[in-house]
């Protein structure tokens, strides 16, 4: 491909993805959603304008390490430490009951697979993508209901804060145990050895940056320094300690969040990730689709995998919010708002696609409960508030 090509890609990327996010938003739904239209109708599985190169690839390698450490920085650790105990068991909760349905899912279609097996990871590895939360559409709703400061409100957020944690932490012992040469022992110690390293680091780094964030407060050198520690952390995390580069570009953002310059730092990451990051990993999602290989089998099990991540959220974090001693009502709220899934279920199956335990053909599952989640979680939770509301009038 001539060195110059690349120019004509991303500059189709950027204007299809932009487009279509703006269609998406109009039609009430994720932008995200919109820009992976975009490259599905821009690859090769309907207009072949774009195939995916490896300039590709790396640039959207860079777009989801930046984008989880955007996540990092908007978690709230006061906000976590208060709502604790409740949220943990919660977020615990919308994770176990998705990641046993998800590997049971995959194994009622292609039969049960052995401790240890290819087939075995690959089952734990969908369970694992359906553990994934993301509420922005919630808090969005909430908001408009005028209910996001309510207990409900704030024990969702709170828990799928935790759940993404969770999440990330189930995902790099999957990814670490598949490899035939790791030892469970062996990927056990190198995950605690980072938490403990991060940990550590982490204070001081957090130490040493505000300092700098109170001699220099509001200068562009604070958001540039904190992307090169997410960036380094990244690169510790998967060189060093065979972990995910987005945990440590997570945790990254997290040491990073109680700054009294945190929305500075992560307003200027994000006009980087908006403009041009971002759109080219969504995009690239869209590049990787194929329906090559689907069929009937294929095609159930995609309808499947939706119903029982919708379920799985209900059902676990709902149950769990019961036993805390939420109403009836407020309990299925709960386990409704945490049944969105998005960036992070993206990310999670990206990871998965390069660690070969996913294949391209299961992005189409990944889509469709993104789009389904997105529709259907503002619609259920106003007509749930609304119900309430009728026997108070």
């Amino acid at each position: 491909m001539e060195s110059y090509q690349v120019l004509f890609d991303l500059a189709v990327i950027l204007f299809t993805a932009k487009f279509f996010g703006i269609i998406a938003r109009k039609c009430k739904a994720p932008q995200v959603v919109g820009q992976i239209i975009a490259g599905l109708l821009i690859g090769p599985c309907v207009l072949g304008l774009i195939a995916e190169s490896s300039f590709i690839s790396e640039l959207a390698e860079i777009g989801v390490v930046i984008l989880m450490f955007e996540v990092g920085l908007e978690s709230d650790l006061k906000e976590l430490l208060k709502t604790g105990p409740v949220a943990f068991l919660i977020a615990c909760a919308g994770v176990l009951v998705p990641l046993v349905l998800g590997s049971l899912l995959y194994m009622g279609f292609y039969g049960m697979a052995p401790w240890g097996s290819e087939a075995f990871f690959r089952a734990v590895f969908i369970g694992t993508i359906m553990t994934a939360t993301s509420v922005s559409i919630t808090v969005a709703s909430l908001q408009e209901l005028g209910k996001i400061k309510t207990k409900v409100g704030t024990t969702i957020v709170s828990a799928a804060i935790i759940d993404d944690v969770i999440g990330i932490i189930v995902l790099t012992f999957v990814i670490g145990f598949k490899n035939p040469d790791s030892r469970p022992g062996i990927v056990i110690l190198k995950t605690v050895l980072f938490f403990i390293v991060a940990v550590v680091g982490g204070f001081i780094v957090y130490k040493v940056f505000a300092k700098l964030d109170q001699r220099y407060p509001h200068t562009r050198r604070i958001p540039i320094v904190s992307l090169a520690f997410c960036l380094f952390l990244a690169y510790i995390a998967e060189k060093y300690f065979g972990i995910a580069d987005i945990t440590g570009a997570y945790i990254a953002g997290v040491v990073l969040c109680s700054l009294s310059d945190n929305e500075y730092i992560e307003r200027k990451s994000d006009v980087m990730s908006y403009m041009f990051f971002g759109p080219i990993f969504f995009a690239s999602i869209g590049l990787k689709t194929s329906f090559d290989a689907m069929d009937g089998r294929l095609f159930a099990f995609c309808i499947c995998f939706v119903l029982v991540a919708l379920f799985a959220k209900i059902l676990g974090c709902g149950t769990v919010s019961r036993i805390c001693r939420f109403s009836t009502s407020d309990s299925l709220k709960i386990g409704v708002g945490m049944m969105t899934r998005g960036e992070v279920a993206l990310i999670v199956a990206q990871k998965g696609l390069a660690a070969g335990l996913l294949t391209a053909d299961y992005f189409t599952a990944v889509i469709l409960l993104i789009l389904v989640s997105s529709i259907a979680t503002p619609i259920v939770l106003k007509f749930l508030y609304s119900r309430d509301a009728k026997p108070a009038s």
